[in-house]
């Protein structure tokens, strides 16, 4: 008979079990950009290639993090867009959303006011067989999916811009939908801690005291706050025309607020020592809201400030403290951890640790997949004296692991690295 399989965070005294995050990793992070502004697309190409290779750039050697990046179909002119860019421009996004370092629309664009707009770029991603499953709604744009804070129609049945059910049906099912936080790390208990400045008082002190309201709003039953209740990433959401999906909650854990340090600038405000070492130490995972191609000098979009800042986190990587990845395969991991049933046994000495993938929760028309398993970590007695199945089939990848910083051995499916293509 098999044991259900508690996480270390829940059960610390507890053996076997499974870890919450990938091994070695104490945190782990998505760098979740929204396309806005970014002028054209050599520097939307400037921009990851210093974000996701080593190679020489305006700012110095990349600094070889896995960074995802968003696009959007219907813009005003001098905006990067699919549309408004040339069939270079757009055989790059292809190339990018191919490799995976592309995983988010960012609606249709301000000017898609219409069904037909959604349908002209579902028909392009399908002919060119691309399946982006993230959404993330911009600014005000009518497609937009939240009513509340983005005032959208796009799930409004009977409304012009009403495409919900091609979305979805295309495969789409992780949305965003206007919540931010400034807490420091989520799928941990919601904290302020970090987030109040001796040296400004009093705007530090309002986005603390908003992030409480927030939770005593939701916990009162406030459904435009509900999501930072827990300070979960995920939570299932029905849309307004019945689609289910997990909506996702983003962070931006600047002290001045979740907007004002939203850009390529204002990254070095952002991803400081300080605010690395709070999510490494809550052992926390942040989807951070960000606006890369937001710059200040297109020749270099990354200032100094920033370029660092992106740095000391690729040195955090490096050293096995965070995880950096693109927002989907984020999202696929704690979907996974939520929705694997895991049991243990013991056979002829060996302990197992047996995975099955149901279809439940608000994705179960979209089953999860193995690459959505990838980094799961189970602690063991002895990792040389582990396996693991995953439904019924034993993996012959399982990587064992030395100590982490717990001292306890452990096993994992492997993380594969997306490979970046050569732009």
């Amino acid at each position: 008979m098999g044991t259900e399989c508690p996480t270390a965070l829940t059960a610390p005294d507890a053996t076997p079990q499974r870890r919450a995050l990938p091994y070695p990793y104490r945190a782990m992070m998505a760098i979740c950009s929204d396309v806005d502004e970014t002028p054209d697309r050599r520097v939307y190409a400037d921009i990851m290639r210093f974000l996701n290779t080593g190679r020489d750039t305006a700012m110095g050697p990349g600094v070889g993090l896995e960074v995802g990046n968003s696009i959007y179909f219907d813009m005003p002119p001098g905006q990067f867009a699919y549309w408004n860019t040339d069939e270079a421009g757009r055989e790059m996004i292809r190339t990018l959303i191919r490799s995976g370092h592309v995983d988010c629309l960012h609606s249709y664009g301000d000017l898609a006011a219409t069904r037909a707009h959604a349908g002209r770029a579902l028909d392009e991603l399908a002919r060119h067989d691309l399946r982006p499953e993230v959404w993330i709604d911009h600014s005000t744009a009518p497609t937009n999916l939240g009513p509340d804070i983005m005032q959208g129609h796009g799930d409004q049945p009977g409304h012009e811009a009403y495409h919900a059910d091609l979305t979805a049906g295309f495969g789409v099912r992780y949305v965003w939908i206007g919540r931010v936080t400034s807490v420091i790390g989520q799928e941990v208990p919601p904290s302020v801690g970090g987030l109040f400045r001796p040296d400004h008082p009093i705007r530090s002190g309002r986005t603390v005291a908003k992030e409480l309201a927030k939770r005593v709003l939701a916990r009162r039953g406030n459904a435009k706050y509900a999501i930072h209740a827990d300070n979960r990433l995920l939570s299932p959401r029905t849309l307004r025309d019945g689609t289910a999906v997990y909506e996702f909650l983003r962070s931006n854990p600047y002290w001045g607020g979740v907007s004002l340090a939203a850009t390529a600038s204002g990254l070095g405000e952002v991803l400081t020592e300080q605010m690395l070492d709070r999510l490494v130490g809550r052992e926390g995972a942040c989807l951070l809201y960000t606006h890369l191609g937001k710059v200040r000098d297109p020749r270099r979009p990354f200032d100094a400030e920033a370029a660092a800042a992106l740095r000391r986190l690729g040195q955090a990587y490096r050293d096995g403290r965070i995880l950096v990845t693109t927002t989907r395969r984020l999202l696929g991991y704690f979907r996974a951890a939520r929705e694997v049933v895991c049991s243990t046994r013991s056979d002829g000495g060996r302990t197992w640790f047996d995975l099955t993938t149901p279809a439940v929760g608000p994705l179960a028309d979209v089953p999860l997949g193995r690459s959505d398993l990838s980094g799961m970590t189970f602690y063991v007695p002895k990792a040389s004296s582990a396996g693991l199945t995953v439904n019924g089939r034993e993996a012959a990848d399982v990587v064992r692991n030395g100590p982490d910083h717990t001292g306890r051995e452990s096993i994992s499916l492997p993380w594969p690295r997306l490979t970046f293509p050569d732009l």
